[in-house]
């Protein structure tokens, strides 16, 4: 791996942030993204305050895999449902300009919150649903448990909106779901991963790239594009 990949996974593995840039070819966004497993208030007060844009929850394919979690895309276009909420029809989504498909899942709270928009309650269904995740692949939990144990605590909808990863990962796509996954593994921390885009101050546009990698500098927070991940995780292959 290279010098900048390597600190990159050495802060992130210790719960530290990294900033993730994907690719002009994409949707040219620079994400500001923590471990979940690490994930306190803190960490959700900086993505809120330092970031502008959504904050999500990026999980790998094993993990949605697990749990059962549904594209969104798949779950609102099923016949039946649209047959009984035919405004689906009308909000098909066919018209992503950087991609074909929507990595968006089911959003969440723990059963614990109140609200769930709190830094306190967003940080704690975080840091439980990677902890959970944890738990599940340790103990080789099948399914039907996982399941039962991911409705004990959480519920949906709520404020922390989950992706998945593509199965095949980076090998099929590279949006910054696959890449936030892709950090998390080879950092040897959960595949679940908390992040928002970088906006400019005024929201208008994302953070120009370059302002991004500028303001990370200045903080000593390591800085990586979509590349770096995929050859990286190329080299170990």
């Amino acid at each position: 791996m290279s010098n900048s990949v390597e600190a990159a996974v050495a802060a992130f593995s210790k719960g530290l942030p990294v900033c993730l840039f994907d690719s002009e070819k994409r949707e040219g966004e620079t994400d500001l993204l923590f471990s979940a497993q690490h994930a306190t208030p803190a960490t959700m007060r900086q993505l809120r305050q330092d970031c502008g844009g959504l904050l999500f929850l990026a999980i790998g394919h094993e993990v949605g895999e697990r749990f059962g979690l549904p594209f969104l895309q798949d779950l609102h276009t099923q016949p039946e449902l649209v047959s009984r909420f035919d405004v689906l029809s009308k909000l098909v989504t066919n018209d992503l300009r950087y991609d074909s498909r929507s990595a968006f899942t089911l959003s969440l709270n723990h059963r614990e919150t109140y609200t769930g928009i709190t830094d306190k309650d967003r940080s704690l269904t975080t840091r439980r649903f990677a902890e959970l995740t944890n738990e599940v692949f340790s103990t080789n939990i099948d399914t039907t448990q996982a399941k039962e144990l991911l409705g004990h605590e959480f519920r949906t909808p709520g404020h922390i909106p989950v992706c998945r990863e593509t199965e095949g990962g980076l090998a099929r796509r590279q949006g910054h779901t696959e890449l936030a996954v892709g950090l998390a593994r080879l950092s040897g921390v959960s595949p679940v991963v908390i992040g928002a885009e970088m906006l400019q101050p005024d929201g208008d546009l994302a953070l120009p790239v370059e302002a991004a990698r500028a303001w990370a500098t200045a903080r000593s927070i390591p800085f990586l594009e979509g590349a770096d991940i995929i050859e990286a995780l190329k080299s170990l292959d």
